[in-house]
């Protein structure tokens, strides 16, 4: 990987850790960015870190952009040698697939889509190499997901498929952005998955939406009392494909402050990911639904 370092003119520097997003990039953008807070540069005011990027903001009054990027490339090479390991946690997250609201909403937007005449689930399915729909819906839920990245708006999760890449999914945006997606939409970007958070604007395919409330302002979530966000980056994902009727149970329970997700403490070690990643993933699985 090469890095790449660009002023954003007199307060900013980004630096791409690589050109394509992989675990390895993220890893070393995770390892940078802890470096820079660890290292309590003068003049630093925001650090953030995105899927295999970081932007730093600084006051040019307290010290220099040169002097800026010397700190930052600095750091770079005594990350090099950081373990690619992480104290994380694996969730389940229910998915009511080719629900009726999604599939609404896009039948609304289909002039702004590749495929006018049929769903965003056709689509992906089809330049996947899927023989049906629910093949490919297989195909997404069947293997965990890794959250690089939270932002874009307010709490939505970036997750990148922890298959190897000749398996990745991958699905292009919409030719045009929609004007509205439904809260919770499960979308799909690129080589990302995504949890649409609040309602509004997007161009991410739609798959499915998820019950789960993962943005609450008011922390009156039963689950989102500590913090309004509920996705941290490095957080495993695990997709759960439910039907109607365990979906209106399960939003009920979430509105009635009953719900409580499945979550289990696990450790992420990339080199052993890489080694055997069918068998790693396994042993996730393992520690999500074992006692």
């Amino acid at each position: 990987m090469k890095t790449r370092y660009t002023f954003g003119g007199d307060e900013h520097i980004f630096v791409e850790m690589d050109e394509e997003m992989s675990l390895d990039a993220f890893f070393k953008g995770l390892s940078m960015t802890k470096a820079v807070k660890e290292a309590g540069i003068d003049g630093v005011t925001e650090i953030c870190p995105a899927n295999a990027s970081m932007q730093i903001k600084f006051d040019p009054d307290r010290i220099s952009p040169a002097d800026m990027m010397a700190e930052l490339k600095s750091l770079e090479s005594a990350t090099e040698s950081a373990e690619k390991r992480l104290d994380t946690r694996i969730i389940e997250i229910p998915v009511y697939y080719q629900d009726p609201w999604t599939q609404e909403t896009l039948m609304r937007f289909r002039e702004r889509h590749q495929d006018p005449n049929g769903t965003d689930l056709d689509y992906a399915a089809r330049i996947n190499g899927y023989d049906t729909v629910d093949a490919f819906i297989t195909a997404h839920h069947s293997s965990p997901w890794f959250v690089s990245m939270v932002g874009f708006v307010a709490g939505l999760p970036f997750l990148y498929q922890l298959v190897d890449r000749k398996r990745q999914i991958e699905v292009p945006k919409y030719l045009r952005p929609r004007t509205d997606t439904p809260k919770q939409t499960v979308g799909y970007g690129g080589c990302f998955s995504c949890i649409y958070s609040v309602r509004g604007a997007g161009g991410y395919q739609m798959f499915g939406i998820t019950p789960m409330t993962i943005y609450d302002p008011t922390q009156t979530t039963s689950y989102l009392k500590d913090f309004m966000v509920f996705f941290n980056p490095g957080d495993i994902v695990k997709w759960k494909p439910i039907d109607r009727a365990e979906y209106d149970d399960t939003l009920a329970a979430v509105e009635n402050n009953t719900y409580r997700p499945k979550i289990r403490n696990v450790e992420f070690d990339l080199e052993k990911f890489n080694a055997d990643i069918d068998g790693y993933n396994a042993k996730l699985m393992e520690a999500l639904h074992g006692n």
